[in-house]
Order: structure tokens, then sequence, then C-alpha cells
């Protein structure tokens, strides 16, 4: 029986103090503090975790510097102590970077001003970062000459932070950590109703692998669905003070525009904040903020001229780009907490603040908004509300973030340099082999090492044009509930966003990574993967090479 079908099987043979509905990071944050603090806990996701708002952001961890012009200052107060806190607590995964910000002709404010307002930021991060700097238009030329600084009229640097792997991976192991003190955690389990009867709350829940469907029986119940919070109140019955506005955003990922490992920053055609974001060996442009009335949206034909624009019009590339150039695109919504149910606010003044309502009578906690800066804080929220409903957490005080020691780091680095591993780090890798391993397993990546020293093979890479060796595979396997294969390329690993679909539909190993995460279920999950991206098994298999 593998991981999630013992989870399931869980969910059903016990009650449960709280049941946290969805895998985002507000659910991932709620299940891991609870979990921790000592609650016995499940969680279920309709889809993969981390598979719906939380895989697909702009990978920043910032304090919410644009909040200054709306003046919401204790929020910005608030975000830049949440930013530091995490870059304290997960230093090889929450890092500083440099945002290089270029002011156009004509901006509504004057470059020097809006540098002012960095200083004012700064302040407010507590001087925790490198300080802010004012570039003239001559300097920024200088620092990055990929800027076309035809039009600038100046610009700055200054400091925020950004996640070195992708953000569906950040939400997916405090995910792991809830499970690792005993949380119930299962993807693809989608709750069809729920109704609160004697004393607790009973979901009728659906295995959407299976189509069977069971019941969940809990004393707490905590809404944590992300854009869909609304969506699931109105079949509970809850009543809330607060509801969902939704924000589009879209990101296109080309080759690697520039060598320097700087965030560049403009205010688009239309106003908008416009960001090309370093990732790996490529690079990621977009934007954010449009307004939309649904959850379910797509990268239109409009977006993609939208950027591509921008792009050209903002860079000096030596081709513009093109659609061509586009090796994958992320596109999701950003639930924004509304106060009232009227769905009509200044749409330029809302922020990423979050909001938890409480029904003591229900025992239901509410979770709309946030941010991933500010996910430390949700966690020790819901933690401290869920007392207030009379669940009893024995290890109150436990802290349930954070990385392992950094005397648990040094030993594995210690072990990593005796065996000389940074000799097996691919040459297009950013990083070393042992700074990546650390950076997504923590103290498990030591149980790699031993892996590969009893077997050499295992610290080979496995699916071409990627760095992922076969101990990783063999672990994820075990640990990390991937029950599709597009759950692996996209969310546990950011493969889908860095190599293009062609190239990973005929990479040398696919088939065999196939194999170690579903075992006999492998050649039906490699089909389903393979219909889902428009080829036919048949055909696939009867390629050169397979």
């Amino acid at each position: 029986m593998n991981l999630r079908q013992s989870n399931i099987q869980k969910l059903q043979g016990q009650t449960l103090d709280v049941l946290v509905l969805g895998g985002g990071i507000n659910g991932a944050v709620s299940a891991a503090a609870l979990s921790a603090k000592g609650a016995k806990v499940g969680l279920i996701d309709k889809r993969d975790f981390a598979g719906f708002t939380s895989s697909n952001s702009s990978n920043l961890a910032w304090g919410g510097i644009k909040y200054l012009e709306s003046h919401e200052y204790g929020l910005v107060w608030k975000l830049c102590k949440s930013r530091n806190h995490l870059m304290r607590s997960y230093p090889s995964t929450v890092k500083e970077i440099r945002f290089l910000t270029t002011v156009q002709k004509g901006f509504r404010y004057p470059p020097l001003f809006v540098f002012l307002g960095t200083i004012v930021y700064w302040f407010f991060g507590r001087f925790f970062t490198q300080a802010p700097k004012y570039l003239s238009k001559k300097k920024i030329g200088e620092f990055e000459p990929v800027i076309n600084t035809s039009n600038a009229a100046g610009g700055f640097e200054y400091s925020d932070s950004y996640l070195h792997d992708n953000d569906a991976r950040f939400v997916f192991n405090f995910i792991r950590s809830s499970m690792n003190y005993g949380c119930a955690a299962a993807n693809y389990v989608e709750s069809l109703n729920a109704k609160r009867m004697d004393g607790y709350w009973r979901v009728t829940a659906q295995d959407k692998i299976t189509g069977d469907t069971f019941t969940i029986k809990a004393k707490t119940l905590v809404n944590a669905c992300g854009p869909y919070v609304d969506k699931h109140n109105e079949h509970s019955g809850q009543k809330t003070e607060h509801s969902h506005l939704f924000s589009k955003g879209i990101h296109l990922l080309v080759d690697r525009v520039t060598d320097h490992k700087r965030i560049l920053a403009f205010f688009a055609s239309d106003g908008r904040l416009f960001f090309v974001i370093p990732m790996g060996p490529k690079t990621c442009i977009g934007t954010t903020d449009t307004q939309v009335a649904t959850p379910e949206v797509a990268v239109t034909e409009e977006d993609r001229n939208f950027v591509l624009k921008n792009a050209n019009m903002l860079l000096s590339l030596e081709k513009p780009l093109t659609k061509d150039d586009i090796i994958a695109e992320r596109c999701g919504v950003r639930p924004l907490a509304l106060e009232g149910k009227s769905g009509v606010a200044d749409w330029v003044k809302l922020s990423r603040k979050h909001a938890i309502d409480i029904d003591i009578d229900q025992q239901h906690l509410s979770i709309f908004g946030g941010k991933l800066t500010d996910c430390i804080n949700v966690g020790n929220e819901v933690a401290e509300l869920t007392q207030k409903l009379g669940i009893e957490l024995p290890y109150a005080d436990k802290i349930w973030y954070g990385e392992a020691s950094d005397e648990v780091k040094q030993e594995f680095l210690h072990q990593a340099k005796l065996m000389n591993l940074d000799a097996m780090t691919s040459p297009t890798s950013p990083e070393t082999l042992s700074e990546r391993l650390w950076r997504r397993y923590g103290d498990k990546a030591i149980e790699m090492l031993e892996i590969i020293r009893q077997d050499p093979k295992k610290g080979e890479v496995l699916i071409e044009h990627t760095e992922y060796l076969r101990c990783e595979l063999e672990y994820i396997a075990q640990r990390e509930m991937v029950t599709k294969l597009d759950d692996f390329l996209s969310r546990r690993s950011k493969i889908s966003f860095v190599v293009r679909m062609e190239d990973i539909l005929n990479a040398a190993g696919l088939s065999e990574a196939s194999e170690i995460l579903f075992g006999d279920q492998a050649a039906d999950k490699l089909a389903e993967f393979l219909k889902s991206n428009g080829v036919e098994p048949a055909n696939w298999a009867l390629a050169p090479g397979r």
C-alpha cells in the first residue's frame, strides 16, 4: 500500500481534531503548525498539493513595496518583518535578491521620489537587506546592458527575497512536515459536502483517482481552499465577513536573457508592475493584477502579446522575443480578501493581506487572501484560533517551521565533501549538487549520500535535460505522494517550466522515471501524461530510442 492509500484509510478510520481543506500555502502551513503542536490533523485537496494558485506565483517572497503607494504602512511593516523571519528560517531556500527598477520618462512619479520610497521600505525592513542605491540612466546601462535605457528617466536598486526553488516545492515541504507529525494528507480527494452534526463535521469526500466516496469526521473544519473558499462555504452553510475577488497573473518562460542574477522590474505600458526574473537557466517574464471574475483562467493570445511587446520594448535583445521563444507558461489567480459581499472595491488599493473568519459555534475557520511571505503568521494564527475553538494542543509552544540545524547541515556538507559529491554536479547547474540536495530535502539528503555510496549509479541523472538523480526519484516515489507524472514534473520539481515539453517527451529516462514513481502503474501513468500533452502512447513508444 502506498502513502496516499494509507492516508486515505487513516482519514476514514478516526475522528480528527481538525480537517484542513486545501493544500495550497494556507492549508499547508495550517496542517504543519497544528500537527507539530499535537493535534490530530487531516488534509485533502481536490487537485495535487499546491496544484492551483500556489504553483503559479512569481516565486517572490517580498515585503510588499507596492503597498506603500496605497499608504498601507502597517501591512508593509508586518510583511517586511515576515519576510525577514522567513529568510532567517529558510536560509537555503528564501534568499535575498537585488531588484533593479527602471522608471521610464513620463511615469506618474519622478525616479528620485520613487527611490525615496525604497529608503522607507529599507527602514520598514529593519535594515535587514542591502541598502538601496539610486541609479542614473547611464548607471543602469552599465549595471545591466540588457535594459533598453532609451526612454529611461532613472532608476534604483533595492533588495527583497525570492524562492530559490519553485513555489509549489516550498509549499509541499510544509505538507511533508505535517505528515512527519502524523497528519493524514491526501491529494486528489475532494470535499463534496460538509455538514455539522452532533458536534462534529462530517465531510463527504471523493477520491478523484478511483471515484470512491467516503466520510471524514472532524471536530473542527479549516477552509483553506484558496480561490474556492467562498464556494465551499456555500456548500457548508457558512456566513463570513469576508469574500474574495480575483487577480490574474501570467508569466512566460524563455531562455535566459541575462547572466546577471537580479530581478529587473519595470512599469509596463499600462502602469502595472512588470518583472524579468531569473529562474536557473531560464528567465520568467510577466505581470500581475488583471481583475477576473472566476478562478478558472488561462493565458490568452492578448496576454502573450502584451508580455512579449513590453519585454521587447523594455529590453535590449539581440533579436525580439516571439511566441516560438516561449518554453512554458504560468497562469493563476490570486484571491484577494474583501470585507463584505458586494464584490465592489477600489481594485488598485486591494492588497494580498489575509483574513481569517471564525465561527465559534460551528467550529469553523475560513482563510481569505494571503501571501507566501506571510505564511508563518497564518500557521501560527490558525493554531491559536483552533485553541479558542476548544482543540487541545499538547505542544502549543512547538516551533513548527524552519530548516534543520546548522550542525546537521555541516555534517551533511562534510560527508558530501569526503565523497566528492560536487564533482557530480551538472555543468549547466547554477549551484553545486550538495547545495541543491540540502535545499530540496534538508536532513533527508544525508540518506541520499548513503544510497549513492552503496550504489554510485543512483547518483546519475535519470531524465535527460534535467538535474534529477535516480536516488531522488526513489525518495520522491516513497515520500512525496506523486500521483500523476505531472505532479513531479511541475510541482515537486520545476522541470516543466525550464525544459520544453517536446524535450521532456523525447527525453531518455522518462519511461524509467515513471517506473520508479509508479511501479506496476507506470505504463498507465505515462500514457495519461502523454495524452494530456496531445501524444498518442502507441506513436510515442514507436519513436526511435524507445
